[in-house]
């Protein structure tokens, strides 16, 4: 155990790693699925492990809560569920420990095909008198429907923490009309790898192909922000993953800058797929918490850099629309008249997808849907998952409409 009061457990790639803390975030666990899942396979399971899944009786051998968590809808299109553990850590004191958690997740409607997940965790030796209490999470993915989750954890010495629950994931209100990227019923493994590739698409080459440029600002939702968090990593990643994945758009350059060290931090051009592993490990040369003393005295860098990003690549562009995504970009100053004055000869259609949690507490245009105004382009506030799915259905039909020369009114206006 750390100074920090941390206990921090290293284990094999092939095991995913786990925190216990005292005091601290949760350990993000994506489950393994074990062996044999799938309508003609057969899960191997212990005899005993399996009568307790079967027993539907908590128990409390070892001394754990298990709090389930309510799917959510994510910006990924897709439903994100799972559980909180919470475990005394004097439950797992003394020497060397191994967790081994094992649980099955039933549609409703399909109860002869339960899907199991598995995962194994080394627990160090931890002092007898420890005190507080070490927080594990367990996430997966469904589709739309009912489901029943028997859930089981034992130590060596073979006590069991057990619990059962039902879960319920639907699109309601409004969203109701939101084509999922997860098929009802499915019951997958949460995605551990944000930036994994994407599977072929079948492009459509026949019917007035697409192509794009799309230029991202991969910031955090806080300009001051000394770190790019998981959850605006994985928004940004999920609007250009959605936009890959559209079979009209034959293909694809990309732009990925960041507005606060003001430099292009990944390029791809005309290219069918997008990179994803290249882009992830460009990421890994952001330093946010840092300042650049030139950068700092240079009190128009910024509106300089973003003027000559713009320009530069809107009026070189062959692409049949430009489209901006990420959050906010609040200067002290706009892009200069003179700078607009080029890019409204610009006749490439021009989106911006901005993505802003918490649109109420910032109204206000920002530098970046300043310039696509002026260029006659539309602007859309990204704040939750139906906001990306409603954009981009709109900026589709502006291309295409665009592309074949056809009049008519849009999908929807701006939002």
């Amino acid at each position: 155990m750390g100074s920090n009061g941390f206990v921090y457990l290293r284990v094999p790639v092939a095991i995913l790693a786990l925190t216990l803390a005292v005091v601290g975030p949760r350990s993000l666990a994506g489950q393994s699925l074990m062996a044999g899942n799938g309508p003609n396979g057969t899960v191997r399971t212990f005899s005993s492990d399996e009568a307790i899944l079967e027993s539907q009786d908590v128990r409390k051998d070892l001394n754990c809560t298990v709090d389930p968590i309510k799917p959510v809808l994510g910006f990924d299109l897709r439903f994100h569920t799972g559980y909180d553990i919470t475990l005394p850590l004097k439950e797992i004191s003394g020497p060397e420990n191994l967790l081994t958690m094992i649980y099955r997740v039933t549609y409703a409607k399909d109860k002869d095909h339960p899907v199991y997940f598995s995962q194994r965790m080394n627990v160090p030796k931890i002092e007898d008198d420890a005190r507080g209490d070490a927080y594990l999470e367990g996430t997966f993915d469904v589709g739309e429907g009912e489901y029943h989750v028997d859930w089981m954890m034992r130590d060596r010495s073979e006590r069991v923490c057990s619990f059962y629950w039902d879960s319920v994931a639907t699109l309601t209100g409004r969203d109701k009309d939101v084509s999922l990227h997860i098929l009802p019923g499915s019951i997958e493994s949460a995605d551990k790898e944000p930036f994994r590739d994407e599977p072929p698409v079948s492009r459509d080459n026949r019917s007035n192909p697409l192509t794009v440029k799309v230029m991202v600002n991969f910031a955090p939702q806080k300009p001051q922000s000394a770190t790019l968090q998981p959850m605006d990593t994985h928004a940004l990643i999920s609007i250009l993953r959605n936009i890959s994945r559209e079979p009209r758009i034959v293909r694809f350059s990309i732009v990925a800058f960041n507005m606060q060290e003001q430099r292009v931090l990944y390029r791809q051009e005309d290219t069918e797929q997008i990179n994803f592993p290249a882009l992830g490990d460009s990421l890994n040369s952001l330093n946010l918490g840092t300042v650049d003393l030139k950068r700092l005295e240079d009190k128009h860098g910024d509106t300089g850099f973003l003027s000559k990003l713009i320009t530069q690549e809107l009026t070189h562009s062959k692409s049949d629309a430009i489209i901006f995504a990420g959050p906010k970009v609040m200067l002290e100053e706009n892009v200069p008249q003179d700078s607009i004055r080029q890019l409204e000869t610009v006749s490439t259609p021009v989106f911006y997808m901005n993505y802003n949690l918490f649109p109420q507490q910032n109204p206000w245009r920002d530098a970046i849907g300043v310039a696509v105004k002026k260029m006659g382009g539309q602007e859309y506030t990204i704040s939750r998952p139906r906001d990306l799915w409603v954009a981009w259905s709109d900026i589709v039909s502006r291309m295409m409409k665009q592309k074949s020369g056809t009049a008519g009114a849009p999908v929807s206006s701006q939002n």
